[in-house]
């Protein structure tokens, strides 16, 4: 044999030998990695691939037990491990003739957290909580391990997650930044409370619907849903779509541009047109809380700003907070910046050769494609600032004129393949982890689901009686938040989308094993992202140390039981009142209407009475009917003393704004 045939047969050896060391390689899902948390006195699964056929043997180090499972024919294994009680770090050896360890393992308790922004919202980044520098410098918990799901979507159930940091961390300053804030809160007080291990699992994606977190199997079995759950099945078989969202959405802005009217020729036109003419609007504000009532559109903004003869004009920073969704932002005519997202702050660096002693244009071309819309961050962020730390704040009026308005051009193309559609999260971002055992889920969702409130009140029971089935591990605790207060305070009683889904979340509580925490107190009406979430992780943690830990301690503020017309007032009776009924702030109760057979609500007057509310008013002399807290953005101070705040509630069963929206 040949020198050159020999080399070739050595090649082809060494390869197989290669292809078959790597195919006997155990792959594990990414719910394993080092770092990770198992939970504590039980069977958890611990499950991957392997070559088929192959013998997977695995131990661990707190029992002396052999554990083995045979590959099948598609390579895959599971293996049932009991757990001790919490403890460790421990290690798991895992071998199918090639060894993998996994290190630094905890036995303790696993918490699913899901739901939309204000669940996603970091310590940092875009969510800059209270004290976030001071919080994520002190996050040194060990004991508590984080876990990011990456956001995807998929029209299949998938059996693996993508995740962050190569899976388990344990919960340290580098990794906390960019992680839930409600989720660490909830698990930092019932680690202190407990001292038994945590381990979250962070699944949840800004902006999302609830249907898009439940089974195609259970959304099939609502009316509502289970056409489009049949088209997303069928888009799944058959994926030969020919033009992509991605290039739907570009066609779209651009015929968008294209028809703004302060363009011309591709030149924005607008940035130095005379506006005189222009309508007032004081900033920062959503556009729809001013003159722009829901509209979705291209809105100019401009202020001519005057620079005092010694202002410096070299590396000044142009800032203007949070815009929704998308801006272009031009000084003197020319641009010095352009940013994507409702959530990104905003600075620009403004050229010195473009700033001049005396008066300057800032113009902003603001897009927004749905929602809210406009410059709506903190005051404190819009100004013109130096580096000599001199700053010229840019609040106040500014001139605005509409370049586009969407009702006018046709909707925005559906998005067939991003998050809110029925099914896809739950596919991509719940379904990889329903074999790995829990102890329970903590939820924050609801805001993008207000408008569809009455279907609400069947979805939110099937999606929680959904998951808990597809674990297996019964009727597992499963505590969620309450919307907070948005939105612009009402003069007068009026009816509610946000009231309504409110309810709808109440009214979820029939379900065994939940809990709710009101936050109707801690919100902020130019703000759906309200800041404190200290607070609300550990009204979370209250629930479970109260119901699923033992500990007694009160997780609820005062609860409406019943009500009683007694002549021109009536009578509300309230439980959970052990500590008592407290004004939270003043020395009259708010947030109380009342109404007569005419539906027609008064804002009433209210007084305590031992474990009762009596209410009244003057304009209505016969009453059927009361309400509290009923609004987007109450201003309600009925607490016990303990501070938890009696969640919303109205004594009529009326029919809602939100009846019959799908």
């Amino acid at each position: 044999m040949s020198t050159l045939k020999l080399k070739s047969l050595f090649i082809i050896i060494s390869l197989l030998f290669i292809s078959q060391f790597l195919q006997a390689k155990i792959i594990l899902p990414s719910v394993f990695s080092n770092n990770m948390v198992l939970q504590q006195k039980t069977n958890v699964a611990i499950w991957g691939k392997a070559t088929a056929g192959k013998a997977v043997k695995i131990n661990v180090s707190w029992n002396k037990i052999n554990y083995g499972a045979i590959a099948d024919a598609n390579g895959n294994w599971k293996i049932k491990i009991g757990t001790p009680a919490y403890g460790g770090p421990y290690t798991i050896s895992l071998s199918d003739g090639e060894l993998l360890v996994l290190n630094n393992v905890l036995i303790g308790e696993v918490w699913i957290c899901s739901g939309q922004s204000n669940m996603e919202m970091p310590l940092a980044g875009w969510g800059k909580i209270l004290n976030y520098e001071k919080e994520i410098a002190n996050a040194k918990f060990p004991d508590i391990r984080l876990l990011q799901a990456e956001h995807v979507t998929s029209n299949v159930p998938l059996n693996d997650a993508k995740v962050t940091n190569d899976g388990w961390q344990e919960c340290s300053p580098k990794y906390i930044a960019e992680f839930s804030s409600t989720a660490y809160f909830f698990a930092r007080e019932v680690y202190e409370k407990t001292k038994i291990p945590i381990g979250l699992i962070h699944t949840s994606w800004g902006g999302t619907i609830a249907e898009a977190w439940t089974s195609a199997e259970s959304l099939k079995k609502m009316a509502d849903f289970s056409a489009a759950v049949d088209k997303i099945q069928k888009a799944a078989k058959d994926a030969s779509s020919t033009i992509s969202y991605e290039e739907k959405m570009q066609n779209w802005v651009k015929m968008t541009s294209e028809k703004d009217s302060g363009y011309q020729a591709g030149e924005a036109k607008w940035t130095k047109a005379e506006t005189a003419d222009w309508k007032n609007m004081t900033l920062p504000t959503l556009w729809e809380e001013a003159a722009l009532k829901n509209f979705d559109g291209i809105v100019w903004f401009s202020k001519k700003v005057t620079l005092p003869e010694n202002w410096k004009i070299n590396d000044v920073k142009l800032n203007l907070g949070t815009i929704d969704d998308n801006d272009i932002t031009y000084v003197n005519g020319v641009k010095v910046g352009e940013t994507v997202g409702y959530n990104a702050g905003r600075s620009y660096a403004v050229p010195a050769n473009l700033l001049k002693a005396g008066e300057n244009m800032i113009t902003v071309r603001v897009f927004d494609s749905g929602g809210g819309g406009g410059i709506y961050g903190e005051a404190k962020d819009l100004n013109l600032a130096n580096n000599a730390g001199e700053k010229i704040s840019l609040v106040g009026d500014w001139k605005y004129k509409v370049g586009l308005d969407f009702s006018k051009t046709g909707p925005k193309p559906a998005d067939e393949s991003g998050p809110n559609r029925p099914t896809v999260l739950y596919n991509a971002m719940l379904n990889p982890f329903i074999q790995f055992s829990i102890k329970g889920a903590i939820w924050y969702q609801g805001e993008s689901n207000a408008d569809r409130a009455y279907q609400y009140r069947e979805l939110f029971p099937v999606m929680i009686k959904d998951w808990r089935q597809k674990w297996g591990q019964g009727d597992f605790p499963f505590y969620f938040v309450q919307l907070a207060n948005f939105m612009q305070t009402d003069n007068n009683p009026v009816e509610s989308a946000w009231a309504e889904l409110r309810e709808a979340q109440q009214k979820t509580l029939a379900l065994p094993n939940t809990g709710m925490a009101t936050i109707i107190d801690i919100g902020d009406a130019k703000d759906i992202h309200p800041k404190n979430k200290q607070e609300v992780g550990r009204r979370l943690a209250l629930i479970a140390l109260a119901k699923t830990y033992g500990q007694k301690n009160n997780y609820s503020g005062p609860v409406y039981q019943s009500s009683k017309v007694e002549g021109k007032q009536i009578r509300l009776t309230f439980g959970n009142t052990a500590n008592g009924l407290k004004i939270s702030n003043g020395t009259e109760l708010t947030g109380f209407a009342i109404a007569g057979a005419d539906k027609k609500f008064y804002w009433a007057k209210a007084i305590i009475q031992g474990n009762q509310v009596v209410v009244s008013s003057d304009k209505v002399a016969n009453p059927v009917a009361v309400r509290y807290a009923w609004g987007n953005n109450p201003v309600a101070n009925l607490t016990a003393n303990d501070g938890l705040p009696a969640s919303p509630f109205r004594t009529d069963t009326w029919q809602g704004i939100t009846f019959g929206k799908k």
